[in-house]
């Protein structure tokens, strides 16, 4: 019997979300494939692994699709650039679904779309009988519909990203707009202000812009209080929290409670 891959991409959670509440993931960032399995059964609904700014490798990226394969969460991979090779490479060993950084233009989106999608919509190198994706020639089919097993996020973190963010919502193939306050902020002068007014202002004009092109928007937020009110916006998938920025929150709660002057040794070590 010919084997099957579910449907596992971002792009079919969001059509089947329930429309009182955004989609909620966490980072994963450590590059381990035990804390993923940890965070991957922890009942969210989606996962991050970066390659962006993690000390992920291809050969880890493998192991913690692999350790979070045996649970219900959705599994996405942020490549570290907008690059056809590296889009090639993550999905080849299994990613569903790709988030794509520092997206600024349609041009730039209709690039990442066409990275992940087979000739003649787009540029993917064809390696399916060597690759976990096709579950080495056992999926029936897969070369002809890829596209279904495929979902492709763009992220949108600058303000020439939030100025051209209508078209860049409205590229075919594009299933979702993600929104980087972090680096927006930069890119607007306000390094470390993702909070700020202006920069959550620029959030919400991609909302509006995603909406009306009728494509699914997220976002970054750890402050329950900004995640919630983006939620209250219309965000459809949030990222809520981050697996080391948990571990290290939590090691130093456990060590103010325990050692006296912690917080002034943690300081003075840096």
């Amino acid at each position: 019997m010919p084997f099957r891959v579910t449907g596992n991409t971002l792009r079919a959670a969001l059509a089947g979300r329930q429309s009182d509440r955004p989609l909620a993931g966490m980072w994963i960032c450590s590059g381990s494939p035990l804390i993923a399995e940890i965070c991957a059964g922890a009942g969210l609904d989606w996962v991050l692994i970066d390659m962006e700014h993690c000390p992920n490798g291809l050969e880890s990226v493998l192991t913690q699709l692999q350790a979070v394969a045996a649970y219900p969460v959705t599994p996405v991979v942020r490549v570290p650039a907008n690059d056809p090779v590296l889009t090639k490479q993550v999905l080849d060993l299994g990613a569903q679904t790709v988030l794509v950084p520092m997206v600024s233009s349609a041009q730039e989106a209709r690039a990442a779309v066409a990275a992940a999608q087979y000739p003649p919509h787009g540029i993917r190198g064809v390696g399916s009988a060597l690759a976990r994706s096709a579950r080495w020639n056992r999926v029936e089919g897969y070369l002809d519909s890829a596209a279904e097993h495929v979902s492709v996020i763009v992220q949108v973190e600058t303000t020439a990203g939030v100025e051209a963010a209508d078209e860049i919502a409205a590229v075919p193939g594009v299933d979702g707009v993600f929104v980087g306050p972090s680096d927006l902020s930069a890119s607007m002068g306000l390094l470390g202000q993702q909070s700020h007014p202006d920069v959550v202002a620029a959030v919400r004009r991609t909302f509006a812009a995603a909406a009306a092109a009728g494509t699914p928007v997220g976002v970054n937020a750890f402050d329950p209080k900004v995640a919630r009110s983006y939620a209250d916006d219309g965000a459809g998938f949030i990222l809520v929290g981050a697996d080391v920025a948990l571990l290290a929150r939590g090691s130093e709660q456990l060590a103010r409670d325990w050692v006296p002057g912690a917080d002034d040794a943690r300081r003075a070590s840096y």
